[in-house]
């Protein structure tokens, strides 16, 4: 699936990219609860992050919004772990279903159901809508 970023995410990963010198993948800007979510390269966490989080709280600062990094993977499992964090999850199974539609199951206790589902279910729609861009997952289902 090809993204189409908008003159607005564009301007925000080339800030993102010239602070940190991370490379993003995919930028999500959440206005009405004033974040950007930032998809980084696997393997570029660190540098999203900077030492003591020096780097993300720079990236904050400039763009004076909350700021979320989350690290890419090829492996959908993987990614959605990486979604989910920081909620501890017990499995996470993707089924295929006939018609070709790709479904993550995910399990978890009831504290980390809320951290996964987010307030006002914020985390698990921003979750569901990268997972659906990076790895044509359709929907994420919390157990």
């Amino acid at each position: 699936m090809t993204i189409k970023f908008t003159t607005n995410e564009i301007r925000y990963i080339a800030l993102f990219e010239s602070i940190t010198g991370a490379m993003v993948k995919d930028c999500i800007v959440d206005d009405e609860n004033g974040k950007i979510t930032f998809l980084v390269k696997k393997g570029d966490m660190g540098l999203a992050i900077g030492k003591g989080g020096s780097t993300v709280t720079k990236v904050q600062k400039t763009v004076d919004k909350g700021v979320e990094v989350i690290e890419h993977s090829e492996d959908p499992v993987e990614f959605i772990s990486n979604l989910m964090a920081p909620a501890k999850l017990r499995s996470i199974r993707i089924l295929q279903r006939e018609s070709g539609e790709k479904v993550a199951t995910v399990e978890t206790d009831g504290k980390n159901k809320r951290t996964a589902i987010g307030k006002g279910g914020q985390n698990i729609e921003r979750a569901r809508l990268l997972a659906k861009r990076q790895h044509s997952i359709s929907n994420i289902v919390i157990k």
